[in-house]
């Protein structure tokens, strides 16, 4: 496994824009995986499709290591001063969850969505992408301005400018 890869190093710059990541944790709350918007934004910037389809191996870690940790780092309360350092703790090992989830994705991309992408710009290989990311349980209608702005932020988030891929 590969934990400083490409995907996490486009990951850490994505962090770097304040806008891109709450953009990405308020679409966690509505149940999408930040791990999958990433994948789906750093396969379009690389001109490459998102299937939709991830590694068992990717889901099983979300669900029992990642997510729990972010569980219990959510069940503590920001405003009581006696949980801070357990929350920080656990907000450091979420952090290494998640960066063990996309080395564990990173393995598999290869393998899953070889394909790269037809003529279009990055922006709308994204859409797309973001479009196979969402929640396959709820598959509400997501509002497209929205989608299309995360693109934007995603595509601009390897470059670290406001210059499309």
């Amino acid at each position: 496994m590969e934990p400083d890869n490409p995907l996490w190093r486009y990951a850490l710059s994505c962090w770097q824009q304040p806008e891109l990541a709450k953009a990405c944790l308020d679409l966690q709350e509505h149940g999408w995986s930040v791990t999958r918007i990433l994948c789906a934004g750093w396969l379009g910037v690389n001109g490459r499709v998102f299937t939709g389809i991830e590694d068992a191996k990717v889901t099983e870690w979300r669900g029992r290591v990642t997510g729990l940790i972010r569980s219990a780092r959510k069940s503590i309360p920001k405003q009581h001063g006696y949980g801070h350092e357990l929350r920080e703790a656990l907000a450091n090992a979420e952090l290494q969850a998640e960066q063990t989830e996309l080395a564990l994705a990173w393995q598999t991309l290869n393998e899953l969505n070889p394909e790269a992408g037809s003529m279009q710009d990055c922006n709308t290989i994204i859409v797309e992408n973001l479009l196979a990311a969402a929640p396959l349980p709820k598959r509400e209608p997501q509002p497209m301005n929205h989608i299309r702005n995360l693109a934007r932020l995603l595509a601009t988030a390897s470059t670290g400018s406001n210059a499309p891929c």
